[in-house]
């Protein structure tokens, strides 16, 4: 009789399509140079990111900003690492 627990699943598919333009929001601290930061990072990792698309929220205090930046995501292995980048970066506080 064979255990079917030990057998090993079968790879995870991607719901996502690509290329195709993705969102990603970033929360930090509402402070000089958070949005440039974001933007530079964006541009790192899709040369045609247009930070013109940025978009912008405050929190209710004022004292965090959300931003959001539409990426033109290539791959998975692509939004993974732009993911830890933004993740690593001292400015950011949550990546959605």
């Amino acid at each position: 009789m064979s255990d079917s627990s030990s057998q090993t699943p079968p790879a995870r598919e991607s719901l996502i399509e690509y290329p195709c333009d993705f969102p990603i929001k970033v929360m930090g601290e509402r402070v000089d140079g958070f949005v440039h930061a974001i933007t530079h990072i964006a541009k790192q990792f899709d040369p045609g990111y247009d930070a013109s698309t940025v978009e912008l929220r405050e929190s209710s205090s004022g004292k965090y900003l959300g931003v959001t930046i539409t990426v033109r995501a290539t791959s998975r292995e692509q939004l993974d690492e732009l993911y830890r980048t933004l993740t690593s970066h001292p400015m950011v506080k949550v990546v959605l």
